[in-house]
């Protein structure tokens, strides 16, 4: 197949653009610094000469926007709205003017848009979305917001010939240096790795051998379409899904933080606590339903495996 990945050069582009082109599948990048051959230039956000490679492709997979690791600052938050808003417009008009469209756009999403809690999983059927909660901070509403409008720029987008998936997707965890797994493994070697203001908010992951397969799931499955939540089936509270990771690495202890301690950290780490203390507790009853097995459904089996991976590898000790 001719796959178009537009924000392919980030940790979840690196993922899938590896596998699928070990799969044998034609992968071209769209990014705004192309170095390599099978990588062409855009700027994200008006349609140009990089839309001749979406007509007569036959997949493309949209991951184009800011990363998330950064201080959630009204700049930052408006730059992280913006990214993803104008590509994903920009990669509609573009099917949309396609003489031969994509049968299959999938777009990324994310598992922020439902709400924080704690009492029940959310699933695409029943799941609770976010931005109204109480107690907690105020603009935990504007990410929700931003995966809102993200979705319904796709949603409103003129293209009847392609079919259209919105990946809401949990935390995608793979041994590549600088990922959120390298991060989160280079926390718990140093001892840190412990509860996190009580540690009861849960956690939700998908290992990146059963990302990948979703995605090829969702390329196949032709009666997919709209919202499809991308996590492992069994999310679990901060504390345990940490206990794991410490075990998976050899580190018997984890030093707690406070919430305080925690906006210390994020602050170093030029990050924010958002992605450490609100609870996604999220489930993936279409996939589920649609029948797809996963590989890897327990976190600590999941942990050991990518720790395993990423401790072997050159460069290991230092600071993702």
């Amino acid at each position: 197949m001719r796959i178009v990945i537009p924000g392919g050069t980030g940790q979840v582009g690196t993922i899938l653009d590896r596998a699928l082109t070990a799969a044998g599948h034609e992968v071209t990048i769209l990014t705004r610094r192309p170095a390599r051959e099978r990588e062409v230039g855009w700027d994200g956000r008006t349609p140009g000469p990089w839309a001749e490679v979406i007509d007569g492709s036959d997949v493309v997979i949209n991951l184009a926007g800011r990363s998330v690791s950064c201080r959630y600052t009204p700049t930052s938050l408006q730059a992280m709205m913006d990214s993803r808003v104008h590509s994903t417009e920009a990669v509609g008009e573009a099917i949309a003017a396609a003489a031969r469209p994509p049968r299959v756009w999938l777009q990324m999403s994310t598992a922020t848009i439902y709400a924080h809690r704690f009492d029940a999983p959310n699933d695409e059927a029943a799941g609770v979305l976010g931005g109204a909660e109480p107690g907690v901070p105020a603009y935990w509403a504007y990410s929700v917001r931003i995966a809102e409008n993200w979705e319904r720029a796709q949603e409103r987008a003129a293209t009847p010939a392609t079919r259209r998936v919105a990946l809401r997707a949990a935390m995608v965890m793979s041994p590549d240096r600088g990922g959120v797994f390298d991060v989160l493994l280079w926390l718990a070697r140093l001892g840190l790795g412990g509860p996190v203001a009580g540690g009861a908010q849960y956690v939700s992951w998908i290992h990146e051998h059963d990302f990948v397969r979703a995605v090829e799931f969702l390329i196949d499955r032709d009666d997919m379409a709209g919202p499809v939540n991308i996590a492992a089936p069994d999310p679990l509270p901060q504390r345990a899904f940490m206990r794991a990771l410490r075990a998976a690495c050899g580190m018997p202890v984890g030093l707690p933080a406070t919430a305080w301690m925690a906006e210390l950290g994020a602050l170093a780490l030029r990050s924010d606590t958002e992605l450490l203390l609100k609870s996604r507790r999220v489930v993936p009853g279409r996939l589920l339903d649609a029948g797809f097995a996963f590989d890897h459904t327990r976190w600590a089996d999941a942990a050991a495996e990518l720790a395993a991976r990423r401790l072997r590898r050159p460069g290991w000790r230092a600071r993702p």
